[in-house]
């Protein structure tokens, strides 16, 4: 990351399937892990947060009210019945009643302990006009959103799937370069409003076998999207000069042990089709 000028690690610790985190108070929540070696432990998480001698912010996340279901393989009694394995209140409410409780109760928290929220676009979607105005709205269900979240006064990070998922593999990394997180918004003060863009590598298909090879090298077309003016990329520029910063790029990640792919490959992950420099494959 700190090759490519990457600033921040958004790191999504658990989810549905895995709670692999050590947290001291809870012991029993990491029983939710893959496996006892497939789990971080306190120290580790302190050795992943110490990036920022780098220069990389760490974000981490807990995600909740969704992908919860890990929680109850130490802790059976937050799922309401075995059939039912997602955390609700027994208060009546619907299912996007207990949503709106609990995001905005959760914000409540974040906010006294002088955090910044950071919501998924979904609360955005649902119910904007009770969110606190500190919050910062993370898009990822598709285009457009942003627009939408800085003509309202809210902070914005733009994670568009279609163009800036690593895990979708026949993305190739021309759509990721091309992709401007201020598309839309003309007005500078609501373009200030986009705190930049994410591109995400889920970990439903990769592991320490296949990730580096994916990640690399199309998250560096994105960094460089991002750290470039507003402004028309031709399609010559496109497949001349970006396509061989692209190249020599890969080279220097493969230099440095880095596993990164090919970089004109049709698929991500798919290894050099012949003999040939890490220049031109």
């Amino acid at each position: 990351m700190s090759f490519s000028k990457l600033n921040v690690l958004h790191w999504h610790i658990i989810d549905e399937q895995s709670f692999p985190l050590e947290v001291p108070s809870y012991p029993k929540l990491w029983k939710g892990s893959y496996s006892k070696l497939e789990r971080y432990t306190v120290e580790d998480a302190r050795d992943i947060v110490s990036s920022l001698i780098k220069g990389i912010h760490v974000m981490a996340e807990i995600d909740v009210p969704g992908h919860a279901e890990s929680w109850g393989k130490g802790y059976p009694k937050l799922w309401p019945s075995p059939k039912c394995r997602e955390p609700l209140h027994e208060r009546n409410m619907t299912t996007k009643d207990a949503y709106k409780y609990f995001v905005l109760k959760a914000q409540e928290i974040a906010i006294n302990l002088n955090w910044i929220p950071v919501n998924w676009e979904e609360t955005f979607n649902s119910f904007k006009e009770n969110l606190n105005p500190l919050t910062v709205v993370h898009n990822w269900l598709g285009p457009g959103v942003c627009p939408k979240v800085v003509e309202k006064g809210f902070r914005c990070i733009m994670s568009n799937q279609g163009v800036w998922y690593l895990d979708h593999l026949d993305v190739p990394w021309q759509d990721f370069y091309t992709s401007e997180p201020l598309a839309g918004i003309n007005n500078t003060a609501q373009q200030k409003l986009v705190l930049g863009g994410e591109v995400c590598m889920w970990g439903e298909t990769a592991d320490t076998s296949d990730v580096q090879q994916t990640i690399w090298p199309r998250a560096a077309a994105a960094a460089e999207r991002m750290w470039s003016q507003l402004e028309a990329i031709s399609a010559q520029d496109l497949e001349t000069t970006v396509l061989a910063r692209l190249h020599y790029f890969r080279c220097l990640l493969n230099h440095r042990g880095i596993a990164a792919a090919p970089v004109t490959n049709s698929y991500a992950r798919r290894p050099p089709i012949g003999p040939g420099s890490c220049f031109i494959q």
